[in-house]
């Protein structure tokens, strides 16, 4: 396991825009951008969804410890319709669920189990490991601890927010064992998570991601053709970001694989498929991340 925290820091800084070692701010934004007619979004460290219906409220996800949890409440009750507020979470790093802290008493938690198994396991030692990033990430996170979902789901739970339903899935591990997807209709807008993003290269974690779960996913998400989708990091997008999403993945694995075959180490098959993927993919700026997903193909295939 101590493999897979250095691999998520190192994932968390790309991610962050590090500068001299520093993470860029965590504080959110006040404000929303509407994405589809009942979904917005919160554009920062991480992308924050909200689905508005007539009866109740979805948040998806927290922000970085109670402070920003209070921001996404108040960006939250302004556009509410209803007086119900529910809380997901995508996956159990801190920046996605360590600020529930900051939602009011009534909120009403919702995670699948295998993320919440996560929590319990491993999320206090992710905590310790984002306090050491920087003194703000240490006074956000202080003396945040997690509390039990109020709703426990295996492999779906379905949200009548009146006008409009969330549907909540857990397909099986990619980023982490307890990913989960959100789909929103009648918008068809996809709330994805660290599993689809924009020209991002997925943050692989040695011990934790699976390159095939990571497929797999994508492959259930595809079918549900999605017209819009909010990623957690980076910039928001269309139902294509799916597609690109499999292809670059699959790409990687390929050369990957043919490297395997010829029997070049894991080291040298990661600088080489680096280099490989950077004329097809060259406007995707964390290309550093791509050995780290050549590992897990070694690993798994």
């Amino acid at each position: 396991m101590r493999h897979a925290w250095r691999g998520g820091i190192i994932a968390c800084a790309a991610l962050c825009g590090m500068a001299s070692g520093q993470p860029r701010s965590a504080i959110l934004p006040e404000q929303a951008t509407q994405v589809s007619e009942h979904v917005h979004a919160i554009i920062g460290f991480p992308n924050i969804a909200i689905v508005v219906g007539t009866k109740a409220t979805l948040v998806v996800d927290t922000g970085l410890g109670p402070r920003n949890g209070a921001i996404i409440t108040r960006v939250a009750q302004k556009l509410a319709k209803g007086p119900v507020l529910y809380l997901a979470t995508t996956h159990f790093h801190p920046e996605h669920a360590g600020g529930e802290g900051g939602f009011p008493p009534h909120t009403i938690l919702v995670r699948n189990r295998v993320q919440q198994e996560e929590m319990r396991a491993d999320g206090q030692i992710m905590l310790e490991r984002f306090r050491g990033r920087s003194d703000e990430w240490r006074q956000l996170l202080d003396g945040v601890n997690p509390r039990e979902p109020d709703v426990l789901f295996d492999r779906e739970a379905k949200l009548d927010l009146g006008g409009v339903t969330a549907t909540l899935t857990w397909f099986t591990g990619g980023h982490t064992r307890g990913d989960m997807m959100t789909f929103v209709e009648p918008d068809k807008t996809l709330i994805s998570g660290d599993i689809v993003e924009s020209k991002l290269v997925p943050t692989m974690l040695e011990g934790t991601s699976s390159v095939k779960g990571w497929l797999a996913i994508l492959d259930e998400v595809e079918k549900l053709q999605p017209r819009f989708v909010v990623p957690d990091h980076g910039d928001l997008g269309d139902g294509s970001l799916v597609g690109k999403e499999k292809a670059f993945i699959s790409d990687v694995r390929d050369a990957a694989l043919a490297l395997k075959k010829q029997g070049v180490s894991v080291d040298d098959a990661g600088k080489r498929v680096t280099e490989t993927i950077k004329t097809k993919y060259s406007d995707w700026p964390n290309l550093a991340n791509v050995p780290n997903v050549v590992r897990g193909v070694y690993a798994e295939y």
